[in-house]
């Protein structure tokens, strides 16, 4: 009994890896083209007048980092530790045996993600007129601690609780045979995992509110408190120029871009770990 004979390629037929060269290489040849063309009908005078204008970029400077990118910063920095503190809160309450503690944190998470941020600093920022007499302590820089931590604390709030609920039961279960206090377990022993394991998310969280810390600007902002959105808006407004805001796009960049880079560093290490 003779075996099957294989079929043989075809002669003078395309190998599947040199078509893919070829698709590929069309692809770069229009992306080329494409540069080409947007760059020969581009108006580069217009465009350096317009955005890349040094002379009305350097009458930003210093206050542009001194003041604009500090407070911008501080914002971030006030809004995600409340975040934080309340986020984590949130996670253990919808982690709870206590049925009125899960419906009080999921409540909130569900609130708060569907809101917008712009919605709740509008909100913030009316405070007094339905509690006369009410201020938010800190001024402006309460009120967008406040702001800030209400919306990232939902979002953080998910994160905290898949880590939670990623740390092996069996950690919970030997701190108890040991004699450890629940409480104590959770905040030695399981919280610590869970914040390790869920570092590259918290740190996009940083990058998102980089960015939504633009929203402060509706609360009402003196000179000495603006951010990089309202800085650049109203240098612009100031010499009818749009490179302020272009230089202050520029510096959430310098801000950003290196944060994502570390976000997907620590994923890469987290799976290279497991």
């Amino acid at each position: 009994m003779t075996e099957p004979q294989t079929p043989r390629p075809k002669r003078g037929g395309m190998s599947p890896r040199k078509r893919q060269r070829i698709s590929r290489a069309i692809q770069y040849a229009v992306l080329a083209v494409i540069a080409v063309v947007l760059v020969s009908l581009a108006d580069w005078g217009s465009i350096r007048q317009s955005f890349l204008n040094t002379e009305v970029a350097g009458e930003g400077l210093p206050a542009l980092f001194t003041v604009a990118l500090k407070n911008t910063v501080i914002y971030t920095v006030s809004g995600y530790v409340a975040g934080f503190v309340l986020g984590l809160l949130l996670a253990l309450m919808r982690q709870s045996s206590v049925a009125p503690y899960r419906w009080i944190a999921t409540t909130y998470v569900e609130i708060f993600r569907g809101l917008p941020a712009l919605v709740i600093f509008l909100m913030i920022g009316s405070l007094p007129l339905a509690f006369p007499g009410y201020h938010v302590p800190g001024d402006v820089y309460g009120q967008v601690a406040l702001g800030l931590g209400l919306v990232s604390a939902a979002y953080m709030a998910e994160t905290f609780r898949a880590g939670l609920q990623a740390v092996p039961k069996g950690q919970m279960e030997a701190a108890r045979s040991l004699g450890m206090p629940y409480l104590r377990a959770m905040v030695s022993i399981v919280i610590p995992q869970a914040v390790r394991i869920v570092i590259p998310p918290l740190t996009n969280e940083v990058v998102l509110l980089f960015k939504d810390s633009s929203l402060v600007q509706f609360l009402g902002l003196t000179g000495a408190q603006v951010e990089l959105a309202k800085f650049g808006n109203d240098q612009a407004s100031t010499f009818a120029n749009p490179t302020p805001i272009f230089v202050s796009g520029l510096t959430y960049l310098l801000l950003t871009i290196p944060l994502g880079y570390a976000a997907r560093r620590l994923e890469a290490r987290q799976r290279a770990g497991r």
